[in-house]
């Protein structure tokens, strides 16, 4: 048990942060990211000692994919009023794009499933094939999928930033 535990917990310490970035990258809030992420790792540690330590990252991608999934299906009821909110420190690194918040913005408004594949695909960089293992769906689904959420974020961008044609 010892071995699991210890396995788990050197899985969890390093990719913890890369998977709440993926969760950022999904649903654009910190604190909701962060959550989705937890969810993701108590998911996978109940299902521990069945993973496979070569496909622990994709099984990661996997399992975080549909938990963020899963809250869009039953939106938002989980959440609790509270009398202050809980004092959060997050780093972001946004060094490697000026406009970050704009694109993250504008990730917003392409739907749950192509945002999904978007940041699977271009965040993530996994294959389409990888994608598809991910989300239980064809290549052609992912494809398509992409397509439609690249033309969703362009013009969500554009609005964003105000980059439209003819918007001035």
């Amino acid at each position: 048990m010892a071995n699991r535990d210890d396995g788990f917990a050197d899985f969890f310490t390093s990719r913890f942060d890369g998977a709440r970035r993926m969760a950022h990258a999904l649903c654009g809030n910190w604190l909701e990211a962060e959550e989705i992420a937890q969810t993701a790792f108590v998911s996978m540690y109940a299902r521990w000692n069945k993973v496979r330590i070569d496909s622990a990252d994709a099984y990661l991608h996997t399992v975080l994919t549909r938990a963020f999934l899963d809250t869009r299906r039953r939106g938002r009821k989980r959440e609790q009023v509270m009398a202050e909110p809980p004092e959060v420190v997050v780093e972001q690194d946004t060094s490697s794009v000026e406009d970050r918040p704009s694109l993250l913005k504008a990730l917003q408004e392409v739907p749950a499933r192509q945002r999904a594949v978007l940041v699977l695909r271009f965040i993530e960089d996994l294959s389409v094939d990888e994608v598809a293992d991910a989300l239980g769906c064809t290549a052609g689904t992912v494809k398509s999928q992409t397509a439609r959420g690249l033309a969703t974020l362009r013009k969500a961008y554009g609005a964003v930033t105000g980059l439209l044609q003819g918007a001035r």
